[in-house]
C-alpha cells in the first residue's frame, strides 16, 4: 500500500511535538520551539495551564459523555457564562469551527423560513473568506483551491467584495437572508473589516430584515483584547459561530444568537451526538474563568500593542522582506513583499519559531494569550535571526 494510514491531506512538516510547556512545542527529539501559533488561535492559553488541564482532569474522572436526551448541567452554566457575557440568549455547542459556522447558517435560513419567508435562502459572503471545510461551509468561501475536487457546490451563497459596502448593498435580493462575515479576516491575511462597513452590514441588516452572521471563529475569545471582535466596532451581530480558543485546545465551539434569530430553531430542527458533552463544558468554564475578564482582555490590549508597536520598527529593517503589520490584540499579520510560505518553514525550520502563513502573502502571529516578557522577547530574537538570514528562494 502507498497510501499512508494518516489521509494524506495535510503536507505534514518534520516538526513531531509530543509534549507543550507553557508557550513551547516539544518535539519527540528533545526540540523545543517557540509556539506563536497556538494552534492556529486555539492554545489560548498555552500548552499547560493548570486551571485548564485540572478542570478537564477532574470532568474526565466524573462523567465525559452523555446523550443530549437528557439534561445537561454544565452545558447549562457554560451557555448561561456566554449569554451573560455577551449579546446572545441562546446557544448550540458543536465539536469545531465548522460545524459552527454551520448551525449559523442554518439559524439564519431558519429565521426566514419560520416567518413565512420560505425563498429568502442566500447568505451574502465575501472574497477571501475561510468559514470551514465541509460541504457547505466551502460553498460559503469564493476560494477556488477549496472547491477543486468537490464539485457541485452548494447553492445559496453569493460572493462581494469584502470590506465593499456598496457591493453588499447591491448584491441585496428577494432571496436574500442575510450577510456571513468574518470582522477580522484570518485565513485571508488578517484583514480588519472597516468601521464602515460593519456598521454599515448592521444597517442593512436591520433594514431588511436580514441576518448578520459573524464567523468568530479565530478571531474571538478574547484573541483581540475582546471577548469578541465585533465589540471594537460597537455593534452586535444576530448570530455568532465560535470556537478554536473557547476549548483551549480541547475541541469545542458554538453557535450563538439572539431569541429573534433563533425562533426557527425548535425540537428536531438541528443536532449533534458530542456537542456539549460534560467534558468539553468544563474545558469551556476553564476558558471563561481564565480570559472573560477586564483584567485579562487588558493585558491582551497591551501586549498587542507592545508586539505591534515592536513589528513595526522591526519591519523598517527589512524593507525589501516585510510591507506592513495589521491586525488587532494578539491576532497580527505581518504583510511580506515576497511569498510569505518559505519564510514561515524557515522560521519554523532554521530557528525553530513556530507561526502560521495566510493568504495575501501573510505571516500571522497568534501566540498564546498568555505570553509574557520573556516569549516576547525570543519571539523577537528569533524573528531577527530569521530575517537576517533569510535567502528570498528564486522564482521558478
Amino acid at each position: 500500500m502507498s497510501i499512508t494510514p494518516l489521509m494524506p491531506v495535510y503536507p505534514r512538516c518534520g516538526v513531531r511535538p509530543v509534549r507543550g510547556d507553557h508557550c513551547h512545542l516539544i518535539d519527540e527529539d528533545g526540540t523545543r520551539y517557540l509556539d506563536f501559533a497556538s494552534g492556529i488561535a486555539v492554545n489560548l492559553l498555552g500548552h499547560s495551564h493548570e486551571g485548564l488541564i485540572g478542570a478537564i482532569q477532574r470532568q474526565a474522572a466524573t462523567l465525559m459523555h452523555v446523550s443530549n436526551l437528557y439534561g445537561s448541567p454544565q452545558g447549562e452554566a457554560l451557555a448561561q457564562r456566554l449569554v451573560d457575557k455577551t449579546f446572545a440568549d441562546t446557544v448550540f455547542f458543536t465539536n469545531s469551527g465548522a460545524e459552527a459556522v454551520e448551525c449559523a447558517i442554518k439559524t439564519a435560513r431558519a429565521y426566514h423560513q419560520a416567518g413565512g419567508n420560505e425563498d429568502r435562502h442566500e447568505l451574502i459572503t465575501f472574497t477571501n473568506a475561510f468559514h470551514g471545510r465541509t460541504m457547505a461551509t466551502i460553498s460559503a468561501s469564493n476560494q477556488e483551491k477549496m472547491h477543486k475536487g468537490f464539485a457541485p457546490l452548494l447553492g445559496g451563497f453569493r460572493y462581494v467584495e469584502f470590506d465593499d459596502l456598496a457591493g453588499a448593498e447591491a448584491a441585496i435580493g428577494p432571496a436574500t437572508a442575510g450577510f456571513l462575515v468574518e470582522p477580522i479576516q484570518g485565513e485571508g491575511g488578517i484583514r480588519p473589516a472597516s468601521q464602515e462597513f460593519m456598521t454599515g452590514l448592521r444597517r442593512l441588516a436591520d433594514e431588511h430584515d436580514l441576518m448578520l452572521v459573524l464567523d468568530e471563529v479565530q478571531s474571538g475569545v478574547a484573541r483581540t483584547g475582546k471577548l469578541y471582535a465585533h465589540e471594537h466596532y460597537g455593534i452586535d451581530p444576530d448570530i455568532l459561530a465560535t470556537a478554536k480558543g473557547i476549548g483551549g485546545g480541547f475541541p469545542l465551539g458554538a453557535c450563538l444568537a439572539t431569541e429573534k434569530a433563533a425562533r426557527g430553531m425548535t425540537f428536531g430542527t438541528h443536532g449533534s451526538t458530542y456537542g456539549g458533552n460534560p467534558l468539553a463544558m468544563a474545558a469551556g468554564m476553564a476558558v471563561m474563568d481564565a480570559v472573560a475578564n477586564d483584567e485579562f482582555l487588558a493585558e491582551v490590549t497591551e501586549k498587542g500593542e507592545r508586539i505591534r508597536s515592536r513589528l513595526e520598527q522591526f519591519i523598517g529593517n527589512y524593507p525589501e522582506l516585510f510591507e506592513l503589520v495589521r491586525g488587532t490584540g494578539l491576532m497580527l499579520g505581518i504583510r511580506m513583499k515576497v511569498e510569505s510560505r518559505p519564510f514561515f518553514v524557515h522560521l519554523r525550520d532554521k530557528h525553530r519559531l513556530l507561526t502560521v502563513a495566510a493568504g495575501d502573502n501573510t505571516l500571522r502571529v497568534l501566540p498564546p494569550l498568555v505570553i509574557g516578557d520573556a516569549e516576547i522577547d525570543e519571539f523577537f530574537e528569533k524573528l531577527s535571526a530569521g530575517a537576517a538570514d533569510y535567502q528570498v528562494p528564486e522564482a521558478g
